[in-house]
């Protein structure tokens, strides 16, 4: 039989109608990861993912709950203060710091001195790592640090704190792609960001953290962005013991426990590791109490 000649129509079908099938369903799931469509979906996909703490009654830490860097509680007292009480400072002409750059070990307890300066001052705080800025698409970066700060603007007097701030803040011009790498685009933009501030608005303070202040670019340590670095270094014995009275608190606690005598032994420990070896010795004790109560059902 002679062969069939093929059909225009369902060439094209079989061209067109798949390729098309799966652009739909790539914009779908695009939509999706945006937060929606149109318009709105593309702003939400630029808006920064900051987490706001408000300090209320139950949520509130303040220094008291912060122990171990006296030092560095001492010297963020005077922010607490900045925030509290900023005319006193503007009326005499002093400027008041934008940033604060918190030095010290992982584990140190950074991030809660930060939400210790909110607590005392009861002025809102926005939290981010330095890593959630990063993202696939170029400008996004840029955008959300934009967003970020207007939207601490708008709640101002507050606290932006931006942890492990050397993954958008090292030194410019040792990244992939020199000085077009998109990471150095979104530490320009943070430089710009803290520039902005005037002395005269309701102050914005940058605290922010990192264990590898080396690598930090020259640009933002300079007076006038980061204009105080604050040392949290691993507590001493005193400060070790005041560590484990604050967490053993939240647990039952065996008579005859000497804490001083585990502070000495728990040298070297910084106070996450402290709370850790709390929780560890809590939960041995449940498991042993539940071995306990189980021998007891065997025997019975």
């Amino acid at each position: 039989a002679p062969p069939t000649k093929p059909n225009i129509f369902t060439t094209f079908l079989s061209w067109v109608v798949p390729p098309l099938i799966f652009i739909l369903v790539l914009q779908f799931f695009a939509r999706r990861s945006m937060g929606g469509g149109g318009a709105q979906g593309a702003l939400s996909f630029t808006k920064s993912k900051a987490k706001v703490y408000v300090p209320d009654d139950e949520s509130k830490v303040t220094f008291d709950d912060v122990a171990g860097v006296d030092e560095a509680k001492d010297e963020l007292t005077e922010i607490v203060d900045f925030l509290k009480k900023p005319q006193r400072y503007t009326d005499i002409g002093a400027r008041i710091p934008k940033g604060v750059l918190l030095v010290g070990p992982p584990g140190t307890g950074k991030t809660l001195l930060s939400k210790a300066v909110a607590g005392e001052a009861e002025v809102p705080f926005f939290i981010i790592s330095g890593s959630e800025f990063v993202e696939l698409f170029v400008g996004v970066e840029a955008s959300r640090v934009r967003y970020l700060f207007k939207k601490a603007k708008d709640k101002s007097p507050c606290i932006i704190f931006i942890d492990e701030i050397d993954s958008v803040g090292r030194q410019r011009g040792t990244g992939i792609g020199g000085g077009n790498d998109e990471r150095e685009q979104t530490l320009n933009q943070l430089l710009t960001e803290m520039d902005g501030f005037a002395s005269t608005e309701k102050p914005v303070i940058v605290l922010a953290a990192t264990n590898q202040p080396e690598v930090l670019d020259a640009a933002l340590l300079r007076p006038g962005r980061f204009d105080r670095q604050v040392l949290v270094d691993r507590p001493d014995l005193s400060g070790r013991k005041t560590i484990l009275e604050i967490y053993v608190k939240k647990i039952r606690l065996a008579s005859g426990v000497d804490l001083e005598q585990i502070a000495q032994a728990a040298s070297g420990f910084a106070g996450a590791d402290l709370a850790n070896m709390v929780n560890e010795a809590a939960l041995l004790a449940a498991r042993g109490k539940r071995t306990q109560v189980e021998q007891r059902d065997l025997n019975e």
